[in-house]
Order: structure tokens, then C-alpha cells, then sequence
């Protein structure tokens, strides 16, 4: 069983930047590959960006490349999602995933690719 916790979300304006963090619990956290997802109210949950366990492969929706960067410290148990250049239409909830152990070498943009899942942190940009 992996627990996630999430933090780092608040309100910022337009064009402004957030950095996420996800602190993961557990003694195997590189053998799990990580992604971010977000919710719009009124919306269904997307994916953002996901990394290997040993954080040598990334993989980012079209909607936020060149703006988010996804990383991981496995010695702190812990992915950061550095979010630069935030627009109105970034507001969401944000959570972060865990995917299933032993398939770190595995990212996917899909939700049932990933069985543990954080509480979520509220970002809200304002324009």
C-alpha cells in the first residue's frame, strides 16, 4: 500500500509559477512510476505528465510542454510538478498517481494505469 500526499497548490495570477510536491510512503518508491493529473470543476480528470521510477523517461501532455516539469527525488520519496507560465485554464485539482510497483519502466496517460492516488491540492490562477 502506497499513501500520497500532495501539497504546494494556492492561488496565483496569470503567468506566475507553483511548484507541487507528492510525498510518497513506502521503502520501494523507485520501483513506481508517477504522474499528475488534473481536475477542472465541472470536468473530467486529465493527465498531465508522467515519469519513470528512475525518472529517466518523462512524458507530457501537449497542453502544458514547455510550461511543466516533472521531477523525483527517490532518496526523499517525493515528485515535484514545477508549474511555469500557469494560464486561467490551468486551474484544477491536481493529484498525483502512483503507478503499480514493480512497473516503473511503464508511463501512462491513462487513470486505471495508476493505483494509488494523493488527495489532491487545489491551483487556482487568476487572470
Amino acid at each position: 500500500q502506497v499513501q500520497l500526499v500532495e501539497s504546494g497548490g494556492g492561488l496565483v495570477q496569470a503567468g506566475g509559477s507553483l511548484r507541487l510536491s507528492c510525498a510518497a510512503s513506502g521503502r520501494t518508491f523507485s520501483s513506481y512510476a508517477m504522474g499528475w493529473f488534473r481536475q477542472a470543476a465541472g470536468k473530467e480528470r486529465e493527465f498531465v505528465v508522467a515519469i519513470t521510477g528512475s525518472g529517466g523517461t518523462t512524458y507530457y501532455a501537449e497542453l502544458v510542454k514547455g510550461r511543466f516539469t516533472i521531477s523525483r527525488d527517490n532518496a526523499k520519496n517525493t515528485v515535484f510538478l514545477q508549474m511555469n507560465s500557469l494560464k486561467p485554464e490551468d486551474t484544477a485539482v491536481y493529484y498525483c498517481a502512483a503507478g503499480p510497483p514493480g512497473q516503473g519502466a511503464v508511463v501512462g496517460s491513462r487513470d486505471y494505469e495508476y493505483d494509488y492516488w494523493g488527495q489532491g491540492t487545489q491551483v487556482t490562477v487568476s487572470s
